[in-house]
């Protein structure tokens, strides 16, 4: 999220629970190194979050909290456990929360070194940087070799100009991320999704994320130009979207209902195989805690197979990922 995404932010200003099978901390703990994620019925299956925030403000700094006062305090791995108890959230990986560009570095040693430990499910990271900027490169070497660093991100929206990630030496630094096999999430407003498939077919080595389905709020009617532009992204085989972050432009009292035509719509448009769970949490806190977003979710792809909510929730994820 960039320094300013309170404008997004601003957008944003409880359903019944599904039935969950609760998973013992150590048995998740013990299952995110590299061991098989095993089959279960749907009431019960493992989750593999692929968009966990977490920031500790005693290490760092946020500028973009002063514009999210609910948000504004820290949320570490202790917080995020109790969020997710019983959830059978097995493994997760990392997504960046725009720290203060000087300490980005530091940043990436600190979720490097979660990732390492045994005592909560982290196991991959998508780390910031500046691509586009000068010293990328240099940046990004630093994790070339570092297998638990599985890309980066900046967030499009708010931050950056419409068409910035369309600029030469964006692209450049993308084809780079493609060469040492690293992802790029894309976090953009629906409605610059044009560009984001500009991008991926100007640089078709590289793997890219879409996050938050697209960004589409679920009160927008209109949806003839996002479903468009989702439908050209999902053309090309070197992009895949996560099913997240739709929460945080909810209405308040929404329902599972109210989500399912966005959610519906990125299922169909990029299949089975190509879409992933992410918690987005603690940014959907804002509409809901994690418990009542995963209820949802389920709810609303209750009548698709078994084998396809495996694919969403965790399978997809531990391959895209290289989770083992």
């Amino acid at each position: 999220m960039p320094a300013n995404r309170r404008q997004f932010i601003h957008l944003a200003a409880g359903i019944a629970a599904a039935p969950v099978l609760a998973a013992l901390p150590s048995e998740a703990i013990a299952q995110k190194k590299g061991k098989a994620v095993p089959d279960a019925p749907a009431d019960a299956l493992p989750l593999v979050d692929t968009h966990q925030h977490l920031w500790d403000l005693k290490k760092f700094r946020l500028p973009w909290l002063s514009g999210a006062p609910t948000l504004n305090h820290t949320y570490g791995p202790k917080e995020y456990e109790a969020a997710t108890r019983g959830l059978n959230v097995v493994k997760t990986v990392y997504m960046e929360v725009d720290v203060t560009p000087e300490q980005q570095v530091e940043e990436a040693e600190y979720v490097i070194d979660l990732c390492r430990r045994d005592d909560n499910p982290m196991a991959a990271a998508v780390i910031s940087g500046r691509p586009g900027k000068p010293g990328f490169d240099k940046h990004m070497a630093r994790y070339k070799e570092t297998r638990e660093i599985k890309g980066i991100r900046q967030v499009l929206h708010g931050g950056t100009p419409r068409g910035y990630c369309l600029e030469p030496a964006f692209i450049k630094d993308m084809r780079l991320l493609g060469e040492q096999g690293k992802s790029f999430d894309i976090c953009m407003k629906s409605a610059e999704l044009a560009d984001a498939v500009k991008l991926a077919t100007a640089c078709p080595d590289t793997r890219f994320i879409l996050d938050h389905c697209g960004n589409k709020s679920p009160q927008e009617a209109d949806r003839t130009e996002w479903e468009s532009d989702l439908k050209r992204l999902a053309e090309r085989p070197n992009v895949v979207c996560k099913v997240s972050g739709i929460i945080a432009s909810a209405r308040e009292g929404w329902k599972a209902p109210d989500l399912a035509p966005v959610i519906n719509t990125v299922l169909r448009t990029f299949g089975p195989d190509r879409v992933m769970f992410g918690g987005d949490w603690p940014v959907c806190t804002l509409r809901a805690s994690y418990r009542e977003w995963v209820a949802a979710l389920k709810e609303i792809v209750k009548d698709r197979t078994l084998a396809e909510q495996r694919k969403l929730f965790a399978e997809n994820a531990i391959r895209f990922y290289g989770l083992g």
